[in-house]
């Protein structure tokens, strides 16, 4: 079954979103509480699968790095609101919506975005935006399909 894994929220622009036990999504907005909300990209969208498979590219590359660094990939590391397991968030074209629990409706509005500032980050890459068309509590484990 397809989920939300985490919550992530930011009061500033240009930070890690921290993952918290649950937010509140407001029509035509986004998150309450969030640096992005009322923006054109409301709610941003990550899937696990990209941070797993980020994680596995790198740990193939230099694996004694990845552990003696201990280098990882967080919720909310890329700025993200939403991570999801079970929907390949790609494949969704614009229009597409998303409900999550029994009464969060989003609309994709955008597949990734461009860069804007130095670092690596995969929301760019591999994140989906979408506009709130029916608010509501979103938390971890919510289900989550298309």
């Amino acid at each position: 079954m397809a989920k939300v894994v985490a919550v992530c929220l930011s009061k500033e622009r240009g930070v890690s979103k921290k993952p918290v036990s649950q937010g509140l999504l407001k029509e035509n907005y986004g998150f309450e509480g969030d640096a992005h909300a009322g923006s054109s990209r409301q709610v941003s969208l990550l899937a696990i699968e990209s941070i797993n498979k980020m994680l596995s590219a790198l740990e193939s590359i230099n694996p004694a790095r990845m552990r003696d660094q201990g280098i990882q990939i967080n919720p909310g590391d890329s700025a993200e609101n939403l991570v999801t397991e079970g929907v390949d968030l790609l494949s969704l074209s614009l229009g597409t919506r998303i409900c999550i629990g029994e009464e969060v409706i989003l609309k994709v509005t955008q597949i990734g975005k461009a860069f804007h500032r130095p670092g690596f980050f995969l929301l760019p890459l591999e994140g989906v935006f979408a506009s709130v068309i029916r608010g509501g509590v979103v938390k971890p484990g919510d289900g989550l399909r298309v």
